[in-house]
């Protein structure tokens, strides 16, 4: 019980009867209310954290700013919170554009992202005022140019490819030569040349971003020297792409870690009066939140299977990237169950699949249907992956705070799967 509470956001607890308590609501009363599957964010986890990293980059490098990388969680009411509590968002793509401009952010303080930008977005970016795009290529800049009517101006960065490896799967790799996003550093200094010479576009730094999900300072430190080799500017924005504590084996680094050795390089390379971004993610958002699920069947033979009424629609992590995820049964945490013992189990989900399988291996305490199954860390990129495989409805997001639980995502309704039908 001790290792999963580790796992779950601050503060959780196991009430006298062993329900999990998060943010001072029950866990069953959260499935008794809201349904399951769910998304239960613990509100006050999710704004420590965003106060923890701008207080700890302004202390080490007072011209600074964290944007939160909305892709990780892309919620209004997420996106809301970051922006209350002083960050910027970074965006990719129209949608995410929509949702911070609903959840009230100062279009100023807005960084686009993509490496194939569409017009419809960049048309979006420009009108609002968009404080950095960040150009991936040539391309970026004809339709920018395009864009920007004659006597304005749109502030820009280069996204520069680093040559920087990390020990990540593959699908989250960003910075290795090869990557599909921004430019190897002779084609960058070629563009960035070019928009030195726009009288539409300001040329006004350098982007880098080596991955995510990434448990080691060290290619963050090394990604900062190629970039400054490019030349001075007002803005260098490092990227995000710190690790999640998602399993008992996991130990990412602490924020203050990570943006010691970050800031450390930048000390060595970058203009000490440039402005340094960084935009932290999954780091931010994976440890508030967990889904809970109601186990629907139990079999047991060469393997125990547990299989619950969500899976792949709500958690893409596991199919798309291998994750890991630890599980224990909400409703019954504590470890002196007289049911008896725990039992090795598989955790699948409801779809029709092989490869719907949520973990491939827990520990749990004699799963029985009907049982609350909890799955910590399941804030980044699952709200974002959620999906109607099989005809599924996309879950809802509950915002706990203080023992009081209010919905700010509803769940899906079976209209809405068939509403763009038309015919």
């Amino acid at each position: 019980m001790g290792e999963l509470l580790n796992l779950l956001p601050p503060g959780s607890t196991v009430a006298a009867d062993g329900t999990l308590t998060i943010a001072g609501c029950r866990a069953d009363e959260l499935a008794e209310g809201f349904g399951t599957p769910a998304m239960i964010v613990d509100e006050s986890a999710l704004r420590r954290r965003a106060r923890e990293y701008r207080i700890e980059l302004a202390a080490r490098w007072p011209s600074s700013r964290v944007v939160f990388a909305s892709k990780a969680f892309p919620c209004t009411a997420v996106q809301r919170v970051m922006v209350q509590e002083g960050l910027g968002l970074d965006v990719a793509g129209g949608g995410e554009i929509r949702t911070a401009l609903k959840a009230g952010v100062d279009p100023a303080l807005l960084v686009l992202h993509g490496n194939a930008k569409g017009i419809d977005e960049l048309t979006l970016a420009v009108r609002h005022g968009i404080g950095l795009v960040v150009v991936d290529g040539p391309d970026d800049v004809d339709r920018l140019e395009e864009l920007v009517a004659s006597g304005g101006n749109q502030d820009v960065l280069v996204r520069v490819v680093p040559g920087v490896t990390a020990d990540v799967h593959a699908h989250v790799l960003t910075g290795h030569e090869g990557s599909k996003f921004g430019l190897a550093p002779p084609a960058a200094a070629e563009l960035i040349a070019r928009i030195e010479r726009s009288d539409r576009l300001t040329m006004r730094g350098l982007h880098v971003h080596v991955g995510s999900q990434i448990l080691d300072t060290a290619p963050f430190a090394r990604s900062v020297a190629p970039v400054a080799a490019l030349g001075a500017f007002d803005i260098y924005d490092l990227g995000g792409g710190l690790g999640a504590r998602y399993s008992y084996a996991d130990q990412p680094p602490t924020v203050a870690e990570y943006l010691d050795a970050l800031v450390g390089a930048a000390r060595e390379h970058l203009p000490a009066g440039a402005q340094v971004i960084i935009e932290p993610g999954r780091s931010m958002v994976a440890s508030a939140a967990v889904t809970l699920y109601r186990v629907t069947t139990v079999k047991r033979g060469a393997h125990t299977f547990v299989a619950v009424d969500g899976g792949m629609g709500d958690n893409l992590e596991v199919a798309l990237f291998g994750q890991r995820f630890e599980a224990g049964i909400a409703n019954r945490l504590d470890p002196a169950d007289p049911i008896g013992g725990t039992e090795r189990v598989v955790v699948v989900g409801r779809h029709c699949e092989s490869g719907d399988v949520l973990i491939d291996g827990v520990d749990l305490v004699a799963p029985r249907v009907g049982d609350l199954l909890v799955v910590p860390a399941t804030g980044a990129y699952c709200f974002t992956m959620a999906n109607n495989y099989n005809g599924s409805r996309r879950i809802p997001v509950v915002f706990a705070d203080d023992g009081a639980a209010r919905l700010v995502v509803r769940r899906e309704t079976w209209e809405e799967l068939s509403a763009r039908d038309v015919e």
